[in-house]
């Protein structure tokens, strides 16, 4: 933005508003009367736009007030510059998705890359053929960080930290479910304790630890586990499921879609765990951009349904 800002210092926008209305009505009453003041008001504004301009701007003849040269040239450039401005404050910018080129960065896990944008980008494949994604790998304790340096325009995340400017939308509720493979395990369901505690575990960890919230509970209980493998990626587990005698607990939204796609067995936990909300994250700067309102609809209606 290239301007010099002691030029506007003895401007006012209203009285290049008045300006307009007298060089249309011709009339200090009739402007007087659209503007909503009184002549007195109006026949000063017109005083202050003549010491501004250095012109008279307006000459009384038995037509009416005629606008001089000066006034017809700025006329001719401040309407166009004030009807921009009054789109650009108060009307919403138009948002096509059929036509939008738009390039959005989504921050989430790989879990819910699994379960979202699979059916995401189908559903959007006719009503946004031109829009683009971006995926970051992101964790529940980088998503508001990566948010505030504008690295992301939204995040999916299971993340309860919040700040002034974190907007959220919680999108749905998730429990943990506990996977095996019926030829490497052969458990019935629902697993009892004993059972979830003799066979070796794979867990799924942000921290570079063999530690989670269901090791804080069996151990409030004298109870343990035996962590086999730890890793940040949940798209390795099913592979190992299948080959490998071992359980594994995941979301209940990612276990209902590998029970179907790799033949699975599933369990709810033998001990009572906290469910945790997945949510929507955006910056405050972003609240009212229309392009992100769309999309934030979308993907809360693809999760809305069981992936």
């Amino acid at each position: 933005m290239n301007i010099n800002e002691s030029d506007f210092r003895g401007i006012d926008l209203n009285l290049l508003v008045t300006f307009l209305v007298l060089y249309r009505e011709k009339s200090v009453s009739v402007a007087a009367a659209k503007l909503f003041l009184g002549q007195p008001a109006v026949s000063s504004a017109l005083g202050r736009l003549r010491e501004l301009f250095g012109d008279r701007l307006f000459v009384r003849t038995a037509q009416g007030m005629q606008p001089t040269s000066r006034a017809d040239y700025l006329a001719q450039r401040l309407a166009p510059l004030l009807g921009q401005m009054q789109d650009t404050l108060f009307h919403s910018p138009d948002f096509d998705p059929h036509q939008s080129r738009r390039l959005f960065t989504l921050g989430m896990a790989d879990w819910v890359e699994i379960c979202l944008m699979p059916p995401l980008l189908a559903r959007l494949h006719a009503a946004a053929p031109h829009m683009r994604f971006n995926t970051l790998a992101t964790t529940p304790y980088q998503d508001r960080e990566l948010l505030e340096q504008n690295q992301l325009d939204m995040a999916l995340s299971v993340t309860t930290e919040s700040a002034p400017w974190l907007q959220r939308s919680v999108l749905r509720t998730e429990a943990f479910v506990v996977l095996w493979h019926p030829q490497q395990l052969a458990h019935p369901a629902p697993l009892s304790l004993d059972d979830y505690l003799a066979c070796d575990h794979l867990l799924v960890t942000y921290r570079s630890r063999a530690h989670s919230a269901i090791d804080d509970l069996l151990v409030q209980r004298g109870r343990s586990r035996q962590i086999r493998y730890t890793t940040s990626h949940f798209s390795a587990l099913p592979g190992i499921l299948q080959r490998v005698p071992v359980l594994t607990t995941v979301p209940s939204v990612l276990a209902s879609a590998w029970q179907t796609h790799y033949g699975l067995c599933a369990s709810p936990l033998p001990f009572d765990l906290p469910s945790f909300e997945l949510s929507l994250l955006w910056h405050l700067r972003l609240d009212g951009d229309p392009a992100r309102r769309w999309l934030a609809q979308q993907i809360a209606a693809v999760l809305s349904l069981s992936c």
